[in-house]
């Protein structure tokens, strides 16, 4: 899910991985403008100049004109998969492809672009209009400072970690324009900042094993007899993204096993993410590209996403499964798994241990300038058929928040194919 925020996401002193307790550093509002280092978005068709981009960028598709307008706010989107025909998925758009004035991060895939892109702006704490001029083609001292950081980022993880993404722009700007020099001994005294690891783990000695948490999981669910019987669901509600901007009406389509389709109708336009079990999309008023393909880490992570909304194969979904030593959320113990999808990437797992159910998902996708994470936390679990379903869950990705509850939902309906096909491009308002 996407909104058109950006949002401060590090916990603050004492938040001890509290859910929901983030502080706001500055909220966006209206429609989202993507943060694209030294880029312009190209229009449709072909033959236009650097030079005569415009404020409104237009994304660009050579076989079809898309005329999808971004205002002037200040946020980014970022969310997107891979086409579902029968054979082998379609190439997808690299982002030189896709964005005009592209001289460092190329040849890679633009939703993973955008993830790079969320990456910049929680590091900095900065968003679009803040290294971008009006002319979003023309370079700007910060864009071109950016481009130098990228490859300076890019040359201390070759030369001194064999090129795997140890350093990015968070190890040392941490919410900053400017990396601190000087120790703050108001921090060094101060109470203890949490940090949630997010490292690989092994399977830590006297952690339960992951099949016996899998297993009450599946029981505090309802049971594999129960999760078997429930085929599909239909949820409506509202989403409200971060810092309460005005509620949205929202839908949720789940067949199982691995069919999910959300579509907000956000006061600028209607918002849908689809995944049909191999491939998926988002299309929306406020994206660089009007339907873009998720790839990569982020397909992972729709995948995962679908199966756990009916969890029934959730012991298969993901591979390699291994647990940490138990933690807490909210002051109630968790215990903590963590497994590998198929593409490689992971995603750790959060179990109330009390009640054995899921209380919260991070899954990272990598992307050029590290791991991107995206967050969910899951609450007001309610039987749908003999099967507890969260009716709230919280969605945080490095651009924003959508809160989303549910206020009815119909257990083992018809739902028509087309709902998970690919989405027809938004129209904004």
């Amino acid at each position: 899910m996407w909104l058109v925020l950006v949002s401060d996401m590090r916990p603050r002193k004492g938040d001890n991985m509290q859910i929901g307790s983030r502080r706001m550093r500055f909220v966006v509002t209206g429609a989202t403008i993507v943060w694209l280092i030294g880029v312009a978005l190209v229009r449709g068709g072909t033959g236009m100049s650097t030079s005569a981009a415009a404020a409104s960028a237009i994304p660009s598709n050579k076989k079809a004109e898309r005329g999808t307008v971004l205002s002037d706010a200040c946020g980014r989107p970022g969310f997107v998969q891979a086409g579902a025909q029968a054979g082998p998925p379609p190439r997808p758009q690299m982002s030189e492809e896709a964005f005009k004035n592209v001289q460092v991060l190329k040849g890679i895939p633009v939703d993973e672009f955008m993830g790079a892109m969320g990456l910049f702006s929680a590091a900095l704490s900065m968003c679009c209009l803040e290294c971008h001029a009006p002319d979003w083609a023309a370079d700007t001292p910060r864009k071109r400072t950016a481009r130098k950081m990228v490859q300076m980022v890019e040359t201390i993880n070759r030369t001194n970690f064999t090129g795997r993404k140890v350093v990015s722009c968070w190890t040392c700007h941490r919410q900053s324009d400017r990396p601190q020099v000087t120790p703050s001994l108001d921090v060094v005294y101060g109470e203890p900042i949490y940090w949630a690891p997010d490292d690989l783990f092994q399977q830590a000695a006297g952690a339960p094993s992951p099949g016996q948490v899998l297993d009450k999981y599946i029981q505090a669910v309802g049971g594999a007899e129960r999760l078997a019987k429930l085929t599909s669901f239909v949820g409506k509600g509202k989403a409200t993204g971060y810092a309460g901007s005005f509620p949205s009406p929202a839908e949720i389509y789940v067949k199982a096993p691995n069919q999910r389709t959300t579509i907000i109708h956000t006061e600028v336009g209607t918002k849908t993410m689809t995944f049909d079990g191999r491939a998926g999309w988002l299309a929306s008023p406020v994206t660089p590209v009007p339907v873009m393909d998720l790839t990569g880490g982020e397909l992972d992570g729709a995948r995962l996403d679908a199966e756990l909304s009916i969890p029934g194969r959730v012991k298969q979904v993901l591979g390699q499964w291994r647990a940490s030593l138990p933690s807490d959320i909210a002051g109630r113990p968790v215990n903590v798994l963590q497994g590998t999808g198929a593409g490689g990437a992971v995603a750790t797992l959060y179990f109330d241990v009390e009640s054995g159910l899921l209380k919260r998902v991070v899954r990272y996708a990598n992307s050029a300038m590290g791991r991107v994470p995206t967050q969910i936390d899951f609450d007001d679990y309610r039987a749908v058929a003999g099967v507890k379903v969260p009716f709230r869950w919280s969605f945080a990705w490095v651009s924003g928040r959508d809160v989303v509850e549910l206020s009815e939902v119909q257990p083992n309906v018809a739902i028509d194919a087309a709902k998970f096909a690919k989405p027809a491009p938004a129209v904004p308002r």
